[in-house]
């Protein structure tokens, strides 16, 4: 859980964005029901929501990753997620960042 709050909060800070301003913290589905996970969505007052292979597979994304795909069935987590919980119309605010080996990506509404 550690990571994850580590990865989020320099997310956050490259965005300019305060922990108030998510609502959504959005990974594959098996991902979310990890226990760190869930915990550090809960520490952070985020909804969880988890995406299927398939769900994450049919978003489009600007940075799909070969490897990725490889190893999970999809081009993208991070940024395929952000953009699911974000909705129709939504944007990359931060594209797909490593931080502490943890990926993140912050979309929204422009």
């Amino acid at each position: 859980m550690r990571d994850i709050c580590t990865a989020a909060d320099a997310a956050l800070a490259a965005a300019r964005l305060l922990c108030e301003d998510i609502r959504v913290l959005a990974t594959l589905d098996r991902r979310a029901a990890e226990d760190g996970v869930r915990l550090a969505a809960r520490v952070c007052g985020w909804e969880l929501r988890g995406y299927t292979v398939a769900e994450l597979a049919g978003q489009a994304v600007p940075h799909p990753s070969g490897r990725v795909a490889e190893s999970i069935g999809t081009a993208s987590v991070a940024e395929a997620a952000a953009l699911l919980a974000a909705g129709p119309g939504a944007a990359l605010l931060l594209p797909k960042s490593i931080h502490s080996g943890v990926t993140v990506a912050i979309a929204g509404l422009p």
